[in-house]
């Protein structure tokens, strides 16, 4: 009999739910979008109900799409926007407050006063992380101190704290299991991710008490099993992976130096390191990779804030296009950006630049420019942004003792985009590999469940399942490419210099 297994994919505007045989085909799929609470400038909410609601209706959808029975899944892998926090009751289940997303700013002021306080160096040391309002630590005490009755109900263990994931594994065992993955808890910023245990100062230093925390096991490992009443039968969760390190493992990089990047509305670039923890020289954050076992497991990761929303601007902002595929069209009316730089720091720039002030910009201009220079700009500042990702994370794994990275596997939306994989590849000087299948997070998800459960036997299988699709060979010379890349980073600097 076929086995099949299903992957819960809880994003940040969406919740889907995919259906893969054990070769890494999709059998079908359901999505659902996910309303976004703006209660404030810098502040973004969802509503935990809302994300539940959404992930089990497609998980249904999905499985009637298939034609199958919960008796035909053999496990349930979960990836997540990572670092939402959320916290309930553990009697009622019922959330004290709506979940706190990654995006959201309000935490900075304790961000600030931490920094401040010296911590910055011991939290880096511990977690791999940067002080930021970003990972999940200072969003659980802004509920903690901000929530009528929260600090007390937690001090009396009433209360329970999760990511997306942890929310979700509650929810689909009926309550009887409050667990994480070490992926996850490595963005909260009150992981110890060399022992892959809560740290105890961490917990006191932001005045959070240790009952409100979820057990952390490796990503492939039992996650328990969904009650009878949820899909319509008992069946086991046995992968957990937050979506970028789960990205990583669909994408097979599975060995240090290996290498890929999802382009969304940002992108997010990240570089197995191994067993090795190694903080950046240049930018970079460190973080727990999906583990199949209680081995550590590092990556180095980078983020552009403003990645496929440059084409969203185009059309929305400028109304240069009236739909998001007519961009390579536009792009391609003319042979090369005229001398024109974007830098879309929208909303400041991210790794390897941390310029949180920074703001867009439009360079090179002439009497000669039009829509389509400016347009072609914008999808080359995809590249541009990514490059520089690439050659920060090269630099420090050169400086650690590895080799610079030899290919870049690709993901998300905008790699379907061939003008902006081949300028890629011709930037960085190095192969640009899109996957036959590009639903690389949830296929992580699915694979991380699927060894738990027996289906794979190691991941050296799932590196034979990888297959590509196109390889985007470089075709640039070297030193145009290294001279485009100074351009790029002089932009970027009067950019910043506002």
């Amino acid at each position: 009999m076929t086995t099949y297994l299903l992957a819960l994919d809880q994003g940040t505007s969406s919740s889907r739910s995919i259906v893969f045989d054990t070769q890494g085909r999709i059998v079908a799929s359901a999505q659902q979008e996910l309303p976004q609470i703006y209660p404030r400038p810098g502040w973004v909410e969802h509503d935990p109900l809302e994300i539940w609601r959404t992930q089990l209706s497609t998980a249904k959808e999905a499985l009637t799409k298939a034609g199958l029975k919960a008796s035909e899944i053999r496990s349930v892998g979960i990836t997540n926007q990572r670092e939402t926090t959320i916290v309930w009751n553990r009697k009622t289940g019922t959330p004290i407050h709506h979940g706190i997303v990654w995006q959201d700013r309000r935490a900075e002021p304790t961000c600030q006063q931490l920094r401040e306080a010296g911590h910055s160096d011991s939290i880096l040391q511990k977690t791999g992380l940067r002080i930021d309002a970003y990972f999940s630590g200072t969003k659980l005490k802004w509920l903690l101190d901000n929530v009528a009755g929260a600090r007390t109900a937690a001090q009396r263990g009433e209360l329970a704290f999760g990511t997306v994931d942890c929310w979700l594994i509650w929810q689909l065992t009926g309550g009887q299991r409050h667990v994480t993955d070490v992926s996850n808890a490595s963005r909260t910023m009150l992981f110890n991710v060399h022992t892959n245990q809560w740290d105890a100062d961490l917990l006191a230093l932001l005045d959070i008490p240790r009952s409100l925390m979820p057990e952390v096991l490796p990503s492939a490992a039992d996650f328990g099993k969904t009650d009878d009443s949820v899909l319509g039968g008992a069946i086991a969760i046995g992968g957990v992976a937050g979506d970028q390190q789960s990205a990583l493992f669909g994408q097979a990089c599975f060995k240090a130096g290996m290498a890929k990047n999802t382009y969304g509305t940002g992108c997010f670039m990240l570089m197995h390191t191994g067993g090795s923890f190694q903080t950046s020289a240049n930018g970079l954050l460190t973080t727990s990779a999906a583990q199949p076992s209680a081995t550590p497991q590092f990556a180095l990761e980078g983020s552009v804030f403003v990645g496929g929303a440059v084409v969203q601007w185009l059309r929305d902002g400028l109304q240069a296009i009236e739909h998001s595929g007519q961009v390579q069209q536009l792009a391609e009316s003319v042979p090369d950006s005229g001398g024109v730089m974007l830098v879309p720091a929208f909303t400041g720039l991210g790794a390897p630049y941390w310029e949180p002030d920074a703001r867009g910009s439009i360079t090179g201009l002439t009497r000669g420019s039009t829509i389509a220079h400016i347009a072609r700009a914008a999808l080359e500042s995809i590249a541009y942004q990514s490059a520089a990702l690439l050659l920060a994370m090269s630099r420090d794994a050169v400086a650690n003792g590895g080799a610079a990275v030899s290919e870049l596997r690709v993901d998300g939306g905008a790699c379907v985009n061939n003008l902006l994989m081949q300028f890629q590849a011709d930037l960085l000087g190095i192969p640009v590999v899109r996957p036959a299948c590009v639903e690389t997070t949830a296929l992580g998800a699915a694979y991380l469940a699927g060894l738990s459960c027996g289906v794979y036997q190691s991941t050296d299988e799932l590196s034979a399942l990888w297959k590509a699709e196109r390889r985007f060979v470089p075709t640039l010379d070297k030193s145009r490419a290294d001279e485009l890349m100074l351009r790029w980073e002089r932009a970027v600097r009067q950019t910043t210099a506002q």
